[in-house]
């Protein structure tokens, strides 16, 4: 009886020894759990400002929106962008003290945004739908665009931006053609008191407008172009260039890029057309005066243009052809640059 007994006891002490055991693994993993949802948190914050959390989520969302930046410079970046979310909290937190996030300006402002950020949305999904380029369209575009491609050059380009009443135009034309070159036609200039400004700039075929590549790249080297504005002249000389051509290989993902971007901008701009023309839409007030405006366009959406050199440049599409060459603003900035 007593052994029986004793063998009971050690089967108890043994059951609540393996109960403990498996208690403390319990409490560890437990622990090891917790820990790892704290640990993990506090690695997703990069500071704390009076009650409120900047998010490493944060700094990479703002991070993602800068194009060009390099790896080695990301660290860099994110210490410098963690700054600005920190007097950013600093200025919201004070802000809402003083209820201004309360305020109808503010609150429109933020409405303004919000459908911004949706339409923007919804534009962007859109866009992912369209069809992407085929190689025997890379290679039609590519055939197509001589001046950009196969037969690219880098342009030496000065313009004069005339100022002349109309009667003086005739005399300003015959000088310019009489002229032996841009020297001697700005002396005239400054000899008859006629104001001009003056710009130079060194441009590839990819960074000259679209519009006037194909006129630019007809012009031999000391050729000049003159073009009516509205308080005078424009005098385009090209001074010199070189042949720079570039190969279809080289130029199909930038080529890809171009084309898959116009046609979004395409689908966009017939998927607008198709949302008004079953909208019932109804112009009120002083707008319903007269006839109401047509349906309005899209906005050119931003595409890119083939850049066989460097990554691709986001510019506007032109609406047309321009009819003229280019102002002092093209000229300066050049087609995509800043």
């Amino acid at each position: 009886m007593n052994l029986m007994k004793q063998e009971q006891s050690r089967g108890l002490s043994g059951m609540r020894a393996s109960a403990i055991a498996l208690a403390a693994v319990a409490v560890v993993l437990l622990a090891a759990c917790g820990g790892g949802e704290k640990k993990d948190k506090a690695s997703q914050t990069a500071a704390k400002v009076n009650k409120e959390e900047i998010t490493v989520h944060q700094i990479n969302f703002v991070l993602q929106r800068q194009q060009g930046l390099k790896p080695e410079q990301a660290e860099a970046a994110s210490k410098q962008v963690l700054e600005r979310l920190i007097e950013q909290e600093l200025a919201v937190q004070k802000a809402e003290d003083l209820k201004l996030d309360r305020d109808p300006r503010v609150v429109q402002q933020i409405e303004a945004a919000k459908r911004e950020i949706i339409a923007r949305a919804y534009v962007e999904r859109l866009g992912e739908s369209a069809a992407k380029p085929t190689a025997e369209e890379v290679s039609k575009y590519y055939n197509e665009k001589p001046a950009l491609f196969k037969e690219r050059r880098i342009y030496s380009l000065q313009e004069l931006a005339i100022e002349a009443k109309p009667e003086q135009i005739p005399e300003i034309r015959a000088k310019l053609q009489a002229a032996k070159n841009l020297a001697e036609f700005a002396e005239y200039l400054k000899a008859s008191d006629i104001r001009f400004a003056a710009n130079q700039a060194v441009r590839a075929a990819e960074q000259l407008p679209l519009a006037s590549l194909d006129a630019i790249a007809r012009m031999k080297d000391g050729d000049s172009a003159v073009t009516s504005a509205p308080n005078g002249l424009q005098v385009l000389f090209l001074v010199g260039s070189r042949s720079q051509p570039v190969d279809e290989a080289r130029a199909r993902p930038a080529i890809e890029q171009f084309l898959s971007n116009q046609r979004k901008s395409e689908l966009v701009v017939k998927e607008m057309k198709a949302m008004r023309e079953g909208a019932k839409i109804e112009y009120v007030g002083k707008f319903a005066e007269g006839t109401p405006p047509a349906a309005a366009a899209a906005a050119p959406a931003a595409v890119t243009t083939p850049s066989p050199v460097a990554p691709a440049a986001t510019v506007a599409t032109p609406a047309a052809p321009a009819a003229s060459g280019m102002d002092a603003n093209t000229i300066s900035k050049g087609m995509g640059l800043k």
